[in-house]
């Protein structure tokens, strides 16, 4: 493999991930992240971090992937 067919090559897990977060349920989580991180962000001392916005959206992305990676796999 060249390295211009190197870069045309294209993760599928990266596709499958970017598919997943357009569902209902992926939205739904990564919308709370992004409240969140926009919430902490305009605060100039706080404790939040955002932890338990983003492991519920990596959880849902990821309980997503591996159904959809499963049927690619078999």
């Amino acid at each position: 493999i060249n390295e211009e067919e190197e870069e045309d090559m294209v993760d599928p897990l990266e596709t499958i991930r970017t598919k997943c977060e357009q569902t209902e349920h992926c939205v739904h989580y990564k919308e709370r992240l992004e409240a969140c991180e926009t919430r902490v962000g305009s605060k100039s001392n706080t404790t939040e971090e955002c932890t338990e916005e983003l492991f519920d959206f990596l959880h849902a992305r990821d309980h997503c992937v591996a159904h959809k990676l499963f049927h690619i796999v078999k």
